[in-house]
């Protein structure tokens, strides 16, 4: 950790090491900076007169640091995220301007110098595609026309409020759907913060924090307009830069939570502090998530999109401002082969967003139980075999003979 010279006067001299000063760096910082163990978390609906509920704030305190969620599905669904500096930081709507043609500044967290890190994504359009067409050589297959999510027309979230679970729902379909497609479908948005470390009950089980909110992406009951039509969703985030970067992976050994999973995908927001959006590469045709309903999650590279071309969202434009740039990239659930959307007609797929680093997996207990057994009986064999050969060196040793 750091390089000594000669001693002198009983002292020796150290230049301390790059990572010897970021340690010490990191350890003197704002607590806020590094995350919270708990938080006190809290979701309000704010209202405003002869408008649509569909505006979730979710508030999380920490001793230092203050974290925004602002889900919203005025135009598509769409969040933005801010962290604060401070634990009095608070959510200011200014609903004339915010529910005009010109949302820009419609939405402020006070005070403003307490900003320390903001982002936003925002969930554009639901795909369909053809998975058994030989139109094309890759997959997932020919594209059905989109369904745009800003033409969808969604529930009152106070409806699907549930305090005591941290938990709300966001549920809609199209507008116009002159197919009927979604006669008796829906398109869920299933938001959940969470107070303290854990993992939920249903997989993918990811490691969530004080620090993280869960989004669960639900598609039910709608007609595919193929015989085994695969579906995907568009996300748009923020373009910072001529570089969108690029999406992650990170692998292990350890599939417990997650069976048959060995990956991990994340996408990093912004500079430091940053945000991130973090999933598993696994989606679930069924509600009794498990192996035999799993699906493959594909996801596109990122690249930039200019905002003309995206459905726009108020609130994105509340807080940021006109943004000319978006970076985009899509998610595929499923093949053409194995199980699928089709079977009940059942689609679900989750991902945490939050700010700061992302949660590391750590090996569970049964993996590491495992390896226990696994590494430690051949060093037991050893031990037990250098023993028998002790004694019996022993006791060959003590032989004596008779004359």
């Amino acid at each position: 950790m750091c390089s000594c010279g000669e001693p002198r006067r009983g002292w020796r001299r150290c230049t301390p090491s790059p990572m010897l000063l970021l340690s010490l760096l990191l350890s003197t910082a704002p607590f806020g900076f590094l995350g919270e163990e708990t938080r006190q978390v809290s979701l309000e609906v704010p209202g405003w007169p002869d408008s649509p509920q569909n505006l979730l704030h979710i508030q999380a305190v920490g001793t230092n640091s203050t974290l925004h969620y602002v889900w919203s599905t005025l135009g598509p669904p769409a969040v933005v995220l801010v962290a604060t500096n401070t634990s009095h930081s608070v959510l200011h709507i200014n609903w004339t301007r915010l529910l005009s043609p010109e949302p820009e500044g419609g939405l402020t967290v006070l005070p403003m110098e307490s900003v320390q890190f903001s982002s936003a994504l925002i969930f554009t359009r639901l795909l369909e595609f053809d998975g058994v067409s030989e139109a094309t050589a890759k997959p997932p297959g020919k594209p059905y026309p989109s369904y745009s999510l800003a033409e969808f027309s969604w529930n009152n979230i106070t409806n699907s409020l549930h305090p005591d679970t941290l938990s709300a729902t966001f549920q809609g379909h199209p507008k116009d759907d002159p197919t009927g497609a979604f006669a008796n479908g829906s398109l869920a948005f299933r938001v959940q913060a969470f107070a303290r470390s854990g993992r939920p009950a249903r997989p993918p089980r990811l490691l969530h924090t004080a620090d993280t909110c869960q989004l669960e992406v639900t598609l039910v009951g709608a007609s595919p307009r193929g015989n085994r039509s695969l579906f995907g969703i568009e996300v748009a985030t923020l373009g910072r830069g001529p570089d969108c970067g690029r999406i992650q992976e990170q692998h292990s050994i350890d599939d417990e939570y997650a069976p048959a999973v060995f990956q991990l995908d994340q996408l990093l927001l912004g500079s430091v502090p940053s945000g991130f959006v973090q999933w598993r590469p696994v989606a679930f045709s069924q509600e009794q998530a498990g192996r035999a309903s799993a699906l493959s999650c594909q996801a596109s590279p990122l690249h930039p999109t200019l905002a003309h071309s995206l459905p726009q969202s108020p609130v994105v434009q509340a807080f940021f401002g006109l943004q000319q740039n978006y970076c985009t990239f899509s998610l595929t659930f499923g093949a053409s082969t194995g199980p699928g959307y089709w079977d009940q007609r059942y689609l679900s797929w989750s991902m945490l967003l939050g700010v700061g680093p992302p949660p590391v997996d750590a090996l569970s207990p049964l993996i590491l139980g495992i390896m226990a057994v696994a590494l430690g009986t051949p060093g037991l064999v050893l031990l037990g075999g250098g023993l028998v050969l002790l004694l019996r060196r022993k006791h060959s040793s003590e032989y004596q003979s008779i004359n």
